[in-house]
């Protein structure tokens, strides 16, 4: 039934999309805030048993929540259930308003408008950035944003699902992603800073977690894009980037579209701001650029074929594999 569930929960995401300021994000930041708070003593054990409340209760609690309704009421409430977590966690519209309207603008040729709207969104100093590399962070910071609201949950939740787990492996995922940026951001902003414990225990967890949807993520952009550019810039060019997990997916990006990714990465705000969402910036570090032509206006279209391609190829996969189990 995982089909179903995701089907109906991205159509309802698209059809009314979750608030950036809305009661269920804000209790997760709380929820994190209060673990941190009492828990991280600055030890790394302490780093994990802080890290394992904040991102494993509540992944517990979604799966006891699940079997309850599948044992006491039936499968369709385990179903709707699954329904209204991926509604939370999985979705285009958390962030797609973002890039939508910097596209907009650089299609108008309203550069400033553009910086103005990808220094908001990514809460970073851009300024006289020029238009190419408006470009390219927008590739960048979607195209990652994406992976973690989407592809990623997808990847999770179909695994733990199909092992009888219900919605556990989205919860997981996105708590995983949250907690590791989060803690961060609290460090950088000065309030109620994490320990480095914790956010070394965080970003350990966070990379372990993603390392397998990372590399579903790029290989779906091979097989929908130029695979074998795809291929090799996975293989060639994805420790140009800092991060590992985010290095092979947008080094899968730069040869599936023909686009060049990486360098000087755009620094933060010296004020942060609150986030109203479970999105926090990207907190990109610098990087070499991969081979490919300089980003234009264009492959921001291309980028929204990729990720919308990607999506059928995963819907079909999971359909045909629904189907068999039907049939089996």
């Amino acid at each position: 039934m995982s089909f179903f569930a995701i089907l109906f929960a991205l159509l309802i995401e698209q059809a009314r999309p979750l608030a950036r300021s809305n009661p269920i994000h804000a209790g997760l930041r709380a929820w994190a805030l209060s673990v941190s708070r009492n828990f991280d003593a600055g030890k790394p054990h302490h780093g994990w048993v802080a890290w394992s409340l904040a991102v494993l209760v509540p992944a517990l609690v979604t799966l006891a929540i699940h079997w309850l309704l599948l044992w006491g009421l039936g499968w369709p409430f385990a179903v709707l259930w699954s329904v209204a977590v991926l509604y939370i966690t999985l979705g285009f519209r958390q962030f797609s308003h973002h890039f939508t309207g910097i596209r907009d603008a650089l299609e108008e040729g309203d550069e400033d408008a553009a910086r103005e709207r990808l220094a908001h969104w990514q809460q970073v100093d851009v300024g006289a950035l020029p238009r190419s590399e408006i470009v390219r962070h927008v590739i960048e910071y979607s195209v990652l944003a994406a992976h973690r609201h989407v592809f990623g949950v997808l990847a999770w939740f179909s695994v733990l699902a199909a092992l009888g787990l219900g919605p556990t492996g989205a919860v997981l995922y996105r708590l995983a992603e949250f907690v590791s940026r989060y803690w961060h951001y609290k460090q950088r902003a000065g309030a109620q800073p994490a320990s480095a414990s914790l956010q070394q225990a965080s970003a350990q967890a966070w990379t372990a977690i993603d390392w397998l949807p990372a590399r579903l993520t790029a290989l779906s952009f091979a097989v929908v894009g130029s695979f074998e550019e795809a291929i090799e810039g996975w293989r060639f060019h994805a420790q140009r980037f800092p991060n590992d997990n985010d290095g092979v997916v947008l080094a899968a990006t730069a040869g599936a579209i023909n686009v060049r990714l990486g360098g000087e990465a755009l620094k933060a705000r010296t004020e942060l701001h609150t986030p109203q969402g479970l999105e926090i910036d990207a907190d990109m570090g610098d990087s070499d650029s991969t081979p490919g032509r300089e980003p234009e206006v264009g492959h921001l279209r291309s980028v929204v074929g990729l990720v919308w391609r990607s999506v059928v190829v995963w819907m079909l996969l999971l359909a045909l594999l629904t189907l068999a189990r039907l049939l089996g």
